[in-house]
């Protein structure tokens, strides 16, 4: 029961922008699941939900480990840290600004590449394992991409 509520409330929170715990009681309720807001509070713990500021100024419950909702400092440190990336075969290696490997590759495990498998950091160099060469050029990519637009927004 606890494991179908709980994927009940995911199923919720990425369709609907669900602001307070009393409005995720009121819509489970009316999809059959019998519920108090303690048990929701429990559940938004265990599911380790928080609340991010969507475009509109509205805080809503979501997954701090979904893209979008990175946390501004985490894709800060990615693009103040950031130097340069480079492949061989399926390992990339990214050098960093001395001293933030460790917290650049922090924030690259927040961001749950599906192609990364493992991610090791050094002083300023970080590993990333992928499965196969495309793999690795479609992170690189990425990443590429979130440095990018950080470096554009800027210059605004």
């Amino acid at each position: 029961m606890k494991i179908g509520r709980q994927a009940k409330i995911v199923e919720l929170i990425s369709r609907y922008q669900i602001e307070t715990q009393e409005e995720l009681c009121d819509i489970l309720n009316k999809e059959g699941y019998e519920v108090t807001q303690a048990t929701v509070s429990r559940d938004i713990r265990a599911l380790k939900l928080t609340k991010v500021v969507m475009p509109n100024g509205k805080q809503c419950y979501k997954f701090i480990s979904d893209t979008q909702d990175l946390s501004q400092k985490q894709l800060n440190i990615l693009r103040d840290g950031f130097v340069s990336c480079d492949m061989a075969q399926n390992l990339l290696v990214v050098r960093t600004a001395t001293g933030l490997a460790q917290a650049v590759a922090a924030s690259i495990d927040a961001i749950s590449f599906d192609e990364v498998i493992g991610c090791i950091a050094g002083d300023d160099t970080i590993l990333l394992v992928m499965r196969t060469p495309d793999d690795c050029l479609e992170v690189m990519k990425k990443l590429r991409r979130i440095v990018e637009e950080g470096n554009n927004a800027g210059r605004t």
